[in-house]
């Protein structure tokens, strides 16, 4: 299978530099590691002396050569969902309270408790694993 071609819009000299003045280290290592395999390292080599496995390189190249340069930095990814800094306050409020015995059932906060209580009072849940956390109480 034929190693996948890199664009040749931008000189490894020019990449190198562009490494140096990048303030995102990853883009800098991917900018390094493809500026290597176009000089002529073999890929494996070139991902090795930026840290990185040889697939992660192919990644980076797609990349590169779909989007330039520019498309070499992280993506956001989306997480679980996040509680506002009023509704986190709120939240901190109701731990340092503590509950009622009579009314919550428990002398005790647990991890179950509050994950049930945040998702009643916020409609906020993960299902990426707290829920299961939750859930094994």
């Amino acid at each position: 299978m034929a190693a996948l071609r890199i664009r040749q819009d931008c000189s490894p000299a020019d990449l190198r530099q562009r490494a140096a003045r990048e303030r995102d280290t990853r883009a800098s290592l991917r900018l390094l590691a493809i500026a290597n395999a176009l000089e002529g390292m073999t890929r494996a080599e070139a991902a090795r002396l930026a840290g990185m496995e040889r697939q992660a390189l192919h990644d980076a190249i797609q990349r590169f050569n779909a989007e330039g340069p520019d498309g070499l930095h992280d993506r956001h990814r989306s997480g679980r969902p996040e509680l506002s800094p009023g509704q986190q306050a709120a939240l901190k409020t109701h731990i340092l309270h503590g509950p009622e015995p009579e009314r919550d059932g428990v002398s005790a906060w647990r991890l179950a408790d509050l994950c049930e209580h945040v998702e009643r009072a916020y409609g906020v849940s993960d299902s990426n694993g707290a829920s299961r956390a939750c859930s094994s109480g």
